[in-house]
């Protein structure tokens, strides 16, 4: 957990009004889904944009007790449980993490996993060391049958990926799971066609309008904490195809690699197989603001291997009922 910072001190000019109104957006869209939708999740991982969603959504259904230098306090239930579909795969010091938030709030989590689905024989891996990113749609699909799911709450932003732009704040689901870009709904005047059917489901993006940095301008803002890795850290890593790929039990570096030590931070965090870190010395929300407003691309580009196989890699993986 990292001390507050004030922007005011390190970008004294930037203006933040526009969080406001962003802010308002994604309330609105959650308590569209609590009135909607009669078994609504949160998709929580740990990371930056499920942190924001969920600070959102205790400001949406919570009542704020105070607000202090160290944060916001809220005390109620949350009108659903979260979920979190573990690869197995994922860094340990977000999983702690993880686990520490939904104690602290007090909340439900469901664990989807990959290892289950594996040990179903629903997964089966080409071979040990083949990534678990892309089989998170077969236990998220298993997750949502198990508990009848009919609408997840996730931190999908339109700028993260070219089929994320694609998709509408309420992305109808069919009964297979499956997104079908030329088949959505409109979405005039925030008006939203939640109907469904048996067996179909919704996916709802409360932060789709924002930005990365509309997320760490917000992070910043509201003090929420991170797991460490999304701030300055030495990290053993290897260079590969253009990426800093960690060092780790299921990334070990190939015959031959240099294994560095690096000053890095990650952008965003997921399966360790597919995402890699980017060198910095930002250690705090808001130098990392400062360093997000200088960014050419964006973070899947950045630091996601899966995202580099096609140009269509994360629209397939969507039709499939990907997150």
């Amino acid at each position: 957990m990292n001390a507050p910072v004030s922007l005011d001190h390190v970008l004294p000019g930037l203006d933040r009004q526009h969080l406001d109104g962003l802010e308002e957006e994604a309330i609105f869209i959650l308590r569209e889904v609590a009135a909607s939708f009669e078994r609504p999740a949160l998709l929580f991982s740990g990371g930056k944009d499920s942190c924001v969603v969920l600070r959102l959504a205790e400001k949406a259904f919570k009542q704020r007790l105070s607000s202090t230098n160290s944060g916001h306090h809220f005390t109620g239930r949350l009108p659903f449980p979260l979920l979190h579909v573990d690869t197995g795969h994922n860094f340990p010091e977000v999983m702690t993490f993880r686990d520490q938030r939904v104690a602290e709030m007090g909340e439900r989590l469901v664990v989807g996993s990959v290892e289950d689905s594996i040990r179903r024989g629903t997964v089966r891996l080409a071979h040990p060391g083949e990534s678990r990113n892309g089989h998170q749609t077969v236990a998220l699909l298993e997750a949502i049958e198990e508990h009848r799911y009919d609408c997840l709450i996730g931190g999908a932003r339109r700028d993260e990926e070219k089929a994320r732009a694609k998709e509408r704040i309420f992305s109808h689901r069919d009964s297979f799971g499956q997104w079908q870009p030329k088949a959505q709904r409109p979405e005039l005047w925030t008006l939203f066609n939640t109907r469904i059917k048996p067996g179909e489901h919704f996916r709802a993006f409360p932060i789709s309008n924002w930005t990365e940095l509309d997320v760490w301008l917000y992070l910043a803002r509201e003090n929420i904490a991170l797991p460490g890795l999304y701030y300055r850290h030495e990290r053993e890593v290897v260079r590969r195809k253009g990426l800093l790929v960690p060092v780790t039990p299921v990334t070990p570096p190939a015959a031959g690699e240099l294994v560095e030590t690096l000053p890095v931070r990650f952008r965003t965090v997921g399966d360790m197989t597919c995402t890699c870190p980017v060198e910095s010395d930002a250690s705090t929300a808001a130098e990392i603001v400062a360093e997000t407003l200088t960014v050419t691309v964006s973070e899947r580009g950045a630091t996601r291997m899966d995202d580099r196989t096609s140009d269509a890699s994360m629209e397939r993986r969507k039709k499939e009922g990907y997150f």
